[in-house]
């Protein structure tokens, strides 16, 4: 009987135990918005939480207007004359390149086809076949081949290995049909990523960027992800790789922020220290993004990607102020990190906002001072 009353006391214990750690490993406890505590973030203009946009890291009314003509029409000639239309070697068109190609992958995703169904995203197929050496369209094909193999199947299996040899082929084919285009490169990244090539073959694809897009951003980050703990480097060499994209960066480089990045991917599993956010490493790397961002053109495609990882590292070191700074210019758009990897990221956005505001206001800010 002992051993009963034991083992219902264990029980009873987890039940307290589990959703403390659980709060403790976020950092953070979620606080009802009835609560009579919560702040109102309405007050500051934001928008509601389900009107956020969980598609893009901030605007891009264009591909949005073109996005939605190619998904109502299936004709992809919108996109097709959008991308030609878009700087080879920028930021914003690997942005773009990435929204047709996640468009077609996920029409495919919720219309697979069948005997009396078309697929969804045909109007890349057709793309492809009518317009075979549309570097664009290569660009675009090859990126869908590499979300397709991270959607659809597991790393290690033979399907995913399929799938990412077919992306590799088409990376290979829309690079020769834009020699200087560092995008086909990029989308390599995730196919070397995936395949684990060997260090010496990803230091010669990475090499081919340098030499295209030496400050390209969106590849930075794409390049970090291989040389990570959770994959194949070590916490040691992505500190190393960001902190040496960072020295090099050019002035109004948002690469600056590198280190930032390479901290959210290294963060502990279980974080029962309230003053982790408060570390040395973490305020340098926060520091080194918060001066990127200050230096940054104001129509960087990438300065959104900063401002919301900031957030999130702001409202968790309690730098309210800094963190509604951020807010103002990204609030309205959450498809970047950190939202994007929950499985609701309107949700979580609207937490760290809601938190943010909290933080603000029991400090002595007001609407007034934040505009001020």
């Amino acid at each position: 009987m002992s051993i009963l009353w034991v083992l219902m006391a264990l029980l009873l214990l987890s039940f307290v135990a589990i959703p403390f750690l659980r709060r403790r490993r976020a950092g953070i406890e979620r606080v009802s918005p009835d609560h009579p505590d919560a702040a109102d973030p309405a007050t500051y203009g934001f928008v509601r939480q389900e009107d956020l946009d969980i598609r893009m890291p901030g605007p891009d009314q264009d591909l949005l207007d073109v996005l939605d003509l190619v998904q109502r029409t299936q004709d992809y000639r919108a996109a097709a004359q959008l991308l030609a239309g878009t700087e080879a070697a920028g930021e914003l068109r690997w942005q773009r390149v990435q929204a047709f190609a996640g468009a077609a992958a996920l029409e495919l995703q919720q219309r697979p086809g069948g005997v009396h169904e078309t697929p969804g995203g045909q109007w890349l197929r057709v793309w492809r076949a009518e317009q075979p050496k549309d570097a664009g369209g290569a660009a675009v094909h090859a990126e869908f081949l590499v979300q397709q193999a991270w959607r659809t199947s597991t790393p290690g299996t033979d399907d995913f290995r399929i799938i990412m040899e077919e992306a590799r082929d088409a990376c290979g084919q829309a690079a020769l049909l834009a020699p200087g285009d560092p995008i086909p490169y990029v989308v390599e990244l995730s196919v070397a990523r995936g395949l684990a090539y060997p260090r010496a073959e990803f230091e010669q694809l990475w090499l081919k960027i340098l030499d295209r897009a030496p400050a390209h951003m969106g590849a930075h980050l794409a390049a970090l992800h291989y040389w990570c703990e959770k994959w194949h480097g070590s916490r040691e060499l992505a500190y190393s790789f960001a902190e040496a994209a960072a020295a090099r960066a050019p002035q109004g480089s948002l690469l600056a922020a590198m280190p930032l990045f390479a901290v959210f991917e290294h963060l502990p599993e279980v974080n029962l220290v309230s003053s982790f956010y408060q570390s040395e490493v973490v305020t340098k790397s926060m520091h080194g993004a918060l001066y990127a961002v200050h230096a940054a053109r104001s129509d960087d495609p990438m300065l959104a990607h900063v401002r919301h990882l900031l957030v999130f590292f702001l409202v968790r070191a309690e730098r309210w102020a800094e963190a509604m700074s951020q807010l103002v210019h990204v609030d309205g758009h959450v498809g970047a990190l950190p939202w994007t990897l929950s499985a609701e990221p309107a949700a979580e956005f609207a937490l760290y906002r809601a938190l943010a505001v909290a933080g603000f206001e029991a400090n002595g800010g007001s609407p007034a001072s934040l505009l001020n």
